[in-house]
This record gives C-alpha cells, sequence and structure tokens, in this order.
C-alpha cells in the first residue's frame, strides 16, 4: 500500500496527518533536509516544520542525503516507516537525488515496500513528475541531466499559494512561465492545506 501526504508547509497540517497514521506502533520519521542545505538566511520555518512533526507524534531523525552512496542510503532508511523531504531548493534536491541513487531507493521504498512518503514545498514538488521551469535558473539547468521528478503523482505541486511572502514570486513571473499548454497539470495548494494520496487515489484536504 502506498501513501504520500504532500505539503506546503508541514507545521499547519502536521496535527491532522498524524491523527490519520498509528503512530502508538510505528512512528520512526527520517527527516530529510537536503534541500535547505542552500538555503540562506533564517531557517526557523525549518525547526517548525520538525517541532511540529515530533508534537504531531513522529520519533524524528535528522538525515541528509549528500556525499550518501546509494548502499548508505539504503542500510540507513531501510528501517524508518516515515520518509520526510523538507521545503528549500527542488533542483538542489533532485540533483542530490539522481547522485546518489536516492530516486531509485525512495521510488522502491514507496512504490513497493510501502513506506509512507511526507513532502513540504520542495519534497511536495519533487513528488511529481518533473521539476517545474520556473524553478530553474540557467545554472540550474546547465547542472541538472533532466528535471525528472518521483513521479508518485502525475500533478506539479504549486506550494504556499495565497501566502503573501510568495505572492510577487508567483504573480510576478512564475504563472508567465508556467501559462502554456505544454506546462504539466498545476495543483495549487495554500499552507493550510495537503494532498494526501493513497493507492493511487489523491485527496486534498483543508484544515
Amino acid at each position: 500500500m502506498s501513501q504520500l501526504f504532500l505539503t506546503s508547509s508541514v507545521h499547519a497540517v502536521a496535527h491532522h496527518i498524524g491523527a490519520q497514521l498509528d503512530l502508538s506502533s510505528k512512528n520512526s520519521l527520517v527527516f530529510i533536509d537536503t534541500p535547505a542545505e542552500t538555503e540562506d538566511g533564517d531557517k526557523q520555518w525549518l525547526v517548525d516544520d520538525r517541532q511540529a512533526l515530533v508534537d504531531a507524534g513522529f520519533v524524528v531523525s535528522d538525515y541528509t542525503i549528500t556525499g550518501k552512496t546509494k548502499e548508505q542510503l539504503q542500510a540507513d532508511l531501510a528501517g524508518f516507516e516515515y520518509i520526510y523531504v523538507s521545503g528549500g531548493d527542488t533542483s538542489h534536491m533532485l540533483v542530490q537525488s539522481h547522485k546518489t541513487g536516492f530516486f531509485e531507493l525512495i521510488r522502491d521504498f514507496v512504490l513497493n515496500q510501502g513506506k509512507t512518503y511526507i513532502g513540504t514545498s520542495a519534497g511536495s514538488i519533487i513528488a511529481g513528475e518533473k521539476c517545474p521551469d520556473y524553478l530553474l535558473s540557467y545554472e540550474d539547468s546547465v547542472r541538472m541531466q533532466h528535471q525528472t521528478g518521483f513521479g508518485f503523482i502525475n500533478v506539479t505541486i504549486a506550494p504556499h499559494w495565497g501566502s503573501p511572502h510568495f505572492k510577487e514570486l508567483y504573480l510576478g513571473g512564475r504563472l508567465e512561465i508556467a501559462y502554456r499548454d505544454t506546462h504539466a497539470p498545476l495543483l495549487l495548494l495554500t499552507d493550510t492545506q495537503y494532498v494526501h494520496v493513497l493507492n493511487g487515489q489523491m485527496k486534498v484536504t483543508q484544515v
């Protein structure tokens, strides 16, 4: 049984997600913060997201896939029931996923082994079929061999919809780039909504 929870800001919805899961016996979660490694400035949002998962009942362990081999990743991650990918730089996470072999492992973990995937912002975007063009700079395009995401869903999550902080980013450029009939389908997600995918069936919930 494959299951995903895709969020814009997990700190706003973690309690709701935790209430849907049996965390009394299976509660180990690996907190992969690789996307946040290239982010500058205050990362209080990352601290808040982690704490929200702890408060929701998960036992959280911090982790990065950067610099790991596929064999290391397999050994380190095999014992976790829940795999969480944080917000941050989607292209950085994508590059590291393909470079380390995490790309193949996460698909096996979720699609074949039944581990639950939880993503926030970048972690939700990368769960789709490709990284959207509006997130890529020229440098990103050069260093990335391709934009292929994990392919758990056939839409691209557009997180933080309606957030004042992201208003200029969306209205000032992102939507202009995405506004073409060849772009992957977009699913606009506010900070108080999340997507629950269970065995291929997708439902959007407002908390």
